[in-house]
């Protein structure tokens, strides 16, 4: 209840964007789906632009149009933009364009997940 009060104030500001920052990381499974659909549902009602930052990128298939992956460590920079053209029907994680989408992701990941391991050491 808490997330749909906060989009609530922000929206009733009017603004071009939202900037969400994992705003449902802390929530069950189910309650993370739901505002999920609820987000979607604001931003096909709205038209408003959202930048929404996640570290899940089922979350981001399922909520985006465009993925930016960013390089690793602080400061860092855009490494790469995913195109995401799927369906409704598509953004089910079972589905085959939805998994070709993950792997494209997940591959522009790994290689900043080795480079921060290796920073680490």
């Amino acid at each position: 209840m808490k997330q749909r009060i906060q989009i609530a104030r922000v929206l009733a500001n009017e603004p071009q964007m939202l900037l969400m920052d994992e705003p449902f990381a802390a929530l069950d499974a189910h309650t993370r789906a739901a505002m999920q659909r609820e987000l979607l549902s604001i931003w096909r009602a709205t038209g408003k632009t959202v930048l929404f930052i996640t570290h899940d990128i089922d979350e981001a298939i399922i909520l985006a149009t465009k993925i930016g992956v960013m390089h690793a460590g602080p400061a860092s920079k855009l490494k790469g933009v995913v195109d995401v053209t799927l369906s409704e029907a598509e953004r089910d994680r079972t589905h085959d364009r939805f998994v070709d989408v993950y792997r494209q992701v997940h591959e522009m990941i790994r290689d900043e997940v080795v480079i921060s391991l290796q920073r680490a050491h």
